[in-house]
Formats: C-alpha cells, structure tokens, sequence
C-alpha cells in the first residue's frame, strides 16, 4: 500500500510539473496577447543613429538589456516577486519598486501596458485568487510585466529558475524579433543572435536570483537615451 501511495505521489507531481509547464510555455509564448510585439525598448532610436546595424551590434543591445539594463532590473524584481508571493505585503513592495523603477516614460509604458494585459487575461483563462487579490488591492495603479508574471508563475506552482529563464528568453526574443525588422535581418540572422543569448541567459538568471533589493541598480546610460530620443523620432514603429 506504502508503495502504490509513493508511485501515486509521484504520478501526481509529475502531472503538476506538466501542468505547469504548459502554463510557463503560454505566459511567455509570443502569441500571448501582452503586446510585446509593439515595442522595442529603445532599440528604433540606436537602429535610426547607426548604432546597431548587423547581427552583432543587434546581439550587443540586448546583451546590454539583460545584463546591465531595464532587463537586469526586472530580472531582480521577478526574484523578489516571486518569492513573496505568499505574503501581500512584501509583495506589493517589490511590484510597486518594479512599476516605478523606469527611466523613461516610454519604458514605463512598454512595462505597464504589458503587465495590466497580462494580468486580465490570465485572471481570466488561468484564474487564482492570488491574482484577484492583488489586483482588487492594486486598483488602477500601475503593475509591471515582471511583477505580474512573478505572480502568476509563483501562484500556479512555476520554479522559480524555469520562470525567469523562461522570462529573460522571451524579453531577448521580442527584441531580436524587432532588430530584425527594424535593421533588417534575415530570420537566419535573428536565430543566430537567439541563440548566442541563450547561452548567457541562465548565468544571468542565477545572478538575478542572487541579488538583494539593495544591490540592484543599472548601468546603461546610452539604453536610457535610446529611450529618450525615441520619443521624438520623427518616424516610429514601436511605441518605444
């Protein structure tokens, strides 16, 4: 009896994984309506100056992102999230530090508009009171994709490693998908710079993981600009 218990047991946690899993692949798969496709976090403006041109100036960017960047930052904060979770007050800390934590209005926009999307629809098709509770307690003020996805990853049961890995790779793959649109690239090209971010997203992740709140800080003056300048370009694409 011990031993058919035990096989069930692990039955059951294997389903759960799976489960899981499939949500992890949903939340961060492009078609999630989230409209992630609509910015590109400065990138237009380095495109427009000559900054970024090719493969490699393109996979430089968003190596900057995510290692020193806007993606650093939210890399730290879904740590954080994620791991308080269970406690509404040490939780709508960190989501108010990453909704403000923005140098430029329209990287606040890109993060905002993300995160309240992404936030009613999966309180619709994957609903969790943790969700309804959080967003009757943050009313209409802003949230941060990060944080939203923290959140829900946290509430339906998502490792920690596996969310934000699977976090980090979608924030380069949007931005590789609008390099290559905006320089252009071939799709060759753009699986190439995917795949050579790839390799560094997990060593990000595991950094990210270890970082305390008060150590967190950017250092990509030249992104923040790039943001800057993009409001005012006289053609645009992306909304920043």
């Amino acid at each position: 009896m011990r031993t058919i218990m035990i096989m069930i047991t692990i039955i059951i946690i294997i389903m759960l994984t799976d489960v899981a899993f499939h949500r992890l692949l949903a939340w961060t798969s492009p078609a999630y309506p989230v409209g992630a496709f609509t910015y590109s976090h400065g990138l237009e403006t380095a495109v427009d100056d000559g900054r970024v041109t090719d493969l490699d100036t393109l996979a430089d960017y968003v190596d900057a992102v995510l290692t020193r960047g806007g993606g650093w930052a939210d890399a730290v904060l879904f740590a954080h999230g994620w791991r308080a979770a269970g406690d509404a007050g040490r939780f709508d800390a960190v989501a108010e530090l990453a909704a403000a934590f923005r140098a430029s209005g329209e990287t606040a926009l890109e993060s905002h508009q993300q995160g309240r999307s992404f936030l009613t629809v999966t309180r619709r098709a994957w609903p969790h009171p943790a969700l309804d509770d959080f967003a009757r307690r943050n009313g209409d003020r802003p949230i941060a994709h990060a944080a939203a996805l923290a959140l829900a990853t946290a509430a339906h049961g998502v490792p920690l490693a596996a969310a934000l890995n699977a976090y980090l790779h979608g924030t380069a793959a949007n931005l590789i998908s609008a390099g290559v649109r905006l320089v252009p690239l071939g799709q060759t090209d753009g699986q190439i710079a995917t795949a050579r971010l790839a390799g560094r997203i997990e060593a990000i992740a595991e950094r990210a993981m270890a970082t305390p709140l008060d150590d967190l800080g950017t250092a990509a003056p030249l992104l923040e600009l790039a943001s800057l300048h993009h409001e005012t370009l006289y053609t645009r694409l992306f909304r920043s």
